[in-house]
């Protein structure tokens, strides 16, 4: 065999490792008793252990060392274990096994606090949190310790390149969602909707936009997610008896991350290609799908009418209002819930503050106040409790500082996918209109999600649109839906 095979053989080991220790952490997120919180700690602190030993062999180093890619395939393999061994390489294995210990029993102690709102009951195991990640991101080294963490997700984005980006959003999008407020929301969808067929209409959305069943299934949690890659990608959502929007949005928005994961080409499962290439690419997918496609006006008016056949007649009593009720610009807490003017100033703030806690420059225990003062000043709205505040997210409890910018990253890629896309496939809004995501899901399977991990990020939305990464796009997308919903 060559180095290369070799290095493959054992790679492909490797990343079936890695999708059991994703399954239990579905299986944490879903069906696991409470009770076994502390047990399953253990076993994924164990199996971290393993994972890191693995990632880590020596052999790898003398494989890449003698490996050559014979296409740009291989070379993107080469990329992606290189990258990894170094890193891991540089992180001692009992460091790594306790993070994954940690961040396992925090979730718990998250979930329970997040009902409790006692952020105090959450704090101690947050700074432990903070101070396992930091020593990771100094144990891996680079110039900035907060982009260390960031590479993990976004590989070769900087804090400073997203803070210029987000600066240029702020004044547009804050002008924006001040002159929709000073105009008053439209009304919202009302009812009381039964929560099973809330699930029946989910599945049916799920299948209308290219989520295989067959390698896949859709279960509640309290925050939903997408877990998986190649032939075993599931999903979650939630339901809101009064709010079928919740559920719907979210089916369709962790659609958009599983059936990237799906539509990458078979014959990378199990390498390091056979995966989204990045958290920012990723959310882009789940970000179009839930709103440039999944709220657009055509769209839109094809659910109205297939809600009313499931719930009988509706609040809004037509298409317009429909549109106007999912597309709805209102102050809140929640930033899973929150509209496309209002979604990125939710990630903004959660930027600078974790990028302060990373620092040193923020105290966990003044965490609520910071968040609070800064949510107070960006939505003119005070924070009533800790749930709607910064014990809303379950990121930092598992250790994911850095995840945050990706969000509205993907909002940004998204915006420049969705712009192509409208140029490339002209006819969309006449088969959204009837129910039809077929021409969108294509081009951006063909585009987009075959590649996997073949390309860097940005190489690989430019690759797909044409075009420099902007968030030019996203800006006018949202100025010209808003303006029109509003008559601004």
């Amino acid at each position: 065999m060559t180095a290369y095979a070799e290095l493959m053989a054992f790679q492909r080991e490797t990343e079936a490792l890695s999708a059991v220790m994703g399954r239990l952490g579905w299986d944490q997120e879903t069906v696991m008793p409470r009770g076994a919180a502390p047990q399953r700690a253990e076993e994924m602190g164990a199996m971290e252990g393993v994972l890191h030993a693995r990632r880590t062999d020596p052999r790898i180093g003398h494989w890449l060392a003698a490996a050559t890619g014979a296409d740009e395939v291989e070379e993107a393999n080469l990329r992606h274990i290189g990258r990894s061994f170094r890193r891991a390489s540089k992180v001692p294995a009992d460091l790594a096994a306790e993070i994954a210990r940690v961040t396992s029993r925090a979730q718990g102690i998250w979930a329970e606090a997040r009902a409790a709102e006692d952020f105090a009951a959450f704090a101690p195991v947050l700074e432990e949190v903070l101070n396992l990640k930091r020593a990771e991101a100094d144990a891996i080294g680079g110039p900035d310790r907060y982009d260390t963490m960031l590479d993990d997700y976004e590989p070769g984005a900087t804090a400073a390149e997203l803070g210029r980006m987000f600066g240029a959003m702020r004044p547009r999008l804050a002008a924006l969602r001040a002159a929709i407020l000073d105009e008053g929301p439209h009304p919202a969808l009302e009812g009381d909707f039964p929560e099973a067929s809330q699930l029946l209409l989910s599945a049916e959305l799920a299948v209308a936009f290219g989520y295989d069943m067959t390698r896949g299934r859709i279960d509640e949690a309290v925050h939903p997610f997408s877990s998986g890659s190649g032939l075993d990608v599931r999903i979650t959502t939630r339901t809101v008896p009064s709010d079928p929007f919740n559920c719907l949005y979210s089916t369709i928005h962790e659609v958009g991350h599983a059936a990237y994961e799906q539509n990458v080409d078979p014959a990378y499962l199990l390498t390091p290609n056979g995966a989204g290439v990045s958290m920012g690419v990723h959310e882009s997918q789940s970000r179009l799908y839930e709103n440039q496609l999944g709220r657009s006006r055509a769209f839109t008016g094809w659910l109205f009418e297939r809600m009313r056949g499931i719930f009988g007649d509706l609040s809004t009593p037509d298409a317009a209002a429909f549109y106007a009720a999912a597309n709805r610009v209102h102050p809140g807490f929640i930033r899973t819930e929150a509209d496309e003017v209002q979604y990125n100033l939710h990630i903004l703030l959660r930027f600078d503050l974790e990028r302060a806690l990373v620092a040193g420059d923020l105290a966990v225990a003044d965490l609520p106040d910071a968040w609070n003062e800064r949510f107070l000043a960006d939505f003119g709205v005070a924070v009533d409790k800790p749930s709607n505040g910064c014990l809303q997210d379950v990121h930092w409890s598992v250790g994911l500082f850095g995840y945050f910018p990706t969000y509205t990253l993907g909002n940004v890629y998204a915006g420049c996918l969705h712009e192509a896309l409208r140029r490339d496939v002209p006819e969309l809004d006449e088969a959204l209109a009837r129910g039809d995501t077929s021409p969108a899901t294509s081009w951006l399977r063909e585009k987009l999600q075959r590649h996997g991990g073949v390309y860097r990020p940005r190489e690989a939305i430019e690759r797909a649109t044409g075009h420099d990464v902007s968030e030019g796009p996203l800006l006018d997308y949202v100025e010209a839906k808003f303006r029109g919903i509003h008559d601004l």
